[in-house]
């Protein structure tokens, strides 16, 4: 039986389908309110129901063989896991926000507000801007509007909450979306099953996109 680490929420229900689609249906899955996990022997399958942040601590430690996560969480975690296929759900970007008409200062350092601290440095380093990071976890958008920050780097899905906050996007550097991983040795010794797995996914994803 494969275990699969599925995001809680509306990724995890789109997540859900796909693997329907796949032949891979849990019965309990829809009538689930409160069980964290759930199984279907007949497909093989069971599904532990886990916080989207978590599911690729679960994954690297062999609590699940494959799991559903988003690249902004591989991103900032860089877990030791194999990254087999990009579902094509989920999707946003990794931008820098600020506010209306921020124009960046060489010669000043940059003050930034986020949650993605590790993508943060990452990618103003390869600016090579002086940068001074201050960690938030919620209402990000309130660093800038504060004087907290002068930016912030977040996820942005429609850009809705940043324009009703009196921000704009500065720069779009990374597209996010949703992505299938493995357990590097559940990989090694039930690659069938996840290679099986991964190709019918992957021909719901080119009919989706077609």
């Amino acid at each position: 039986m494969l275990s699969i680490a599925l995001p809680k929420g509306r990724l995890g229900d789109k997540v859900y389908n796909m693997m329907t689609a796949a032949g891979y249906e849990c019965p309990d899955y829809a009538d689930n309110d409160r069980k964290l996990i759930v199984e279907s022997p007949d497909a093989g399958m069971r599904y532990l129901l886990v916080k989207p942040s978590d599911v690729a601590v679960y994954v690297e430690h062999a609590a699940a063989d494959i799991g559903i996560v988003g690249k902004d969480i591989l991103m900032e975690n860089e877990p030791d896991i194999y990254e087999l296929l990009d579902l094509g759900i989920g999707k946003c970007r990794m931008c820098v926000a600020g506010p209306v008409g921020f124009e960046y200062d060489q010669e000043k350092t940059l003050r930034v507000a986020t949650k993605y601290v590790n993508v943060a440095k990452k990618h103003f380093m390869e600016e090579n801007r002086d940068i001074e990071i201050i960690k938030l976890n919620g209402s990000i958008e309130l660093g800038p509007i504060l004087g907290l920050t002068d930016v912030i780097v977040d996820i942005v899905e429609t850009g809705t909450t940043i324009k009703e906050n009196d921000l704009e996007i500065v720069e779009a550097f990374k597209d996010i979306s949703a992505r299938l991983i493995a357990n590097k040795a559940s990989f090694k010794f039930k690659n069938k099953e996840i290679t099986q797995m991964t190709e019918k996914l992957r021909e719901i994803v080119r009919g989706d996109n077609a």
